[in-house]
C-alpha cells in the first residue's frame, strides 16, 4: 500500500522517546504516523491534514489532555485513543465520557497499541459505509491523492499541494462521492451545487478539462476522470471517505 493511502495517525506526546517509538512501530506496520509534542502542534496538524486517528497523552506538562480531547471532538468525529498512567482512572473515565474511543495505560506494549489502533480504525471504517450528511465529510483519498474538504486543498501523491478553484473542488468532491459510477452532467451540476452560479451544461466540461490538467499525467488520455460518451463522467478509482 502506498504510504499516502495508509491510515494517518497523529501521535501526541511530550516524551520524544515515546513519540519516536510509537511512530516507528506504526510505520513498520503500514500506518502513517506524524509526531506532535504539544496541543498547539496537534491542532495545527489536525486542521491542515486529514487525520484518521489521534493517540493523545493525557498528562503533558502545562496542558490539559482532557481539554485537548474536547477540542478534537468539537472539530470532527476522528477516533481518539488516550495514553494514560495506571493511576489516572478518573481521567480515563472522563476522557471516555468526552467521546474518546479507547485508552492504553503506560507503559504499554507496542503490539497491544497497534491492535487497539487497528480495532478502532475498523469500527470507523464500518461507520463510514453508512449514509452520512455531506457536511460531515472531512476528506476523500484516491490513488495517493487527498482532497481535504475542511482546508479545501488537494494534496498530490508526492505530498505537495495543487490549487483548485471553488468550482473544481465542488466538482471533484461530487465525483469522489460516487467512484466508478457514471455521472451525467445534470447530476454533477446538482451535486456540485453549480446551479447556484446560473451556469450551463458545458460548464461541467470546462471544469473537467481543468481538473484533468491538474490531476492527470496525460490529460489527453485521462486515467482518473474518464468520459463515458453520451453519458457523462466517472472517477475511475477507489475512494476512501474520512468523517
Amino acid at each position: 500500500m502506498s504510504p499516502l493511502n495508509q491510515p494517518h495517525v497523529l501521535v501526541v506526546d511530550d516524551d520524544p522517546d515515546v513519540r519516536d517509538m510509537v511512530c516507528d512501530y506504526l510505520q513498520e506496520n503500514e500506518l502513517r504516523a506524524t509526531p506532535c509534542s504539544s496541543g498547539r502542534e496537534m491542532i495545527a496538524c489536525f486542521d491542515n491534514q486529514a487525520i484518521d486517528l489521534v493517540l493523545l497523552d493525557l498528562k503533558m506538562p502545562g496542558e490539559d489532555g482532557l481539554d485537548l480531547a474536547r477540542q478534537l471532538r468539537a472539530r470532527a468525529t476522528v477516533p481518539i485513543i488516550l495514553l494514560t498512567g495506571r493511576t489516572e482512572e478518573a481521567d480515563r473515565v472522563m476522557g471516555l465520557e468526552l467521546g474518546a474511543d479507547d485508552y492504553v495505560t503506560k507503559p504499554f506494549s507496542p503490539r497491544e497499541l497497534l491492535a487497539r489502533v487497528r480495532a478502532v480504525l475498523r469500527r470507523y471504517q464500518v461507520q463510514a459505509t453508512l449514509p452520512q450528511r455531506d457536511s460531515a465529510r472531512r476528506a476523500f483519498r484516491f490513488a495517493g491523492w487527498e482532497l481535504n474538504l475542511r482546508t479545501r486543498r488537494l494534496k498530490t501523491p508526492d505530498g505537495s499541494y495543487v490549487d483548485l478553484s471553488n468550482g473544481e473542488i465542488s466538482l471533484l468532491s461530487a465525483l469522489c462521492q460516487a467512484p466508478r459510477r457514471v455521472m451525467s452532467r445534470d447530476q454533477l451540476l446538482s451535486m456540485s451545487r453549480l446551479h447556484e452560479a446560473e451556469v450551463y451544461d458545458r460548464t461541467i466540461d470546462v471544469q473537467i478539462r481543468r481538473l484533468r490538467l491538474k490531476l492527470e499525467e496525460d490529460p489527453a488520455h485521462p486515467r482518473f476522470i474518464v468520459t463515458e460518451r453520451g453519458s457523462g463522467y466517472m472517477l475511475d478509482c477507489d475512494v476512501e471517505t474520512l468523517y
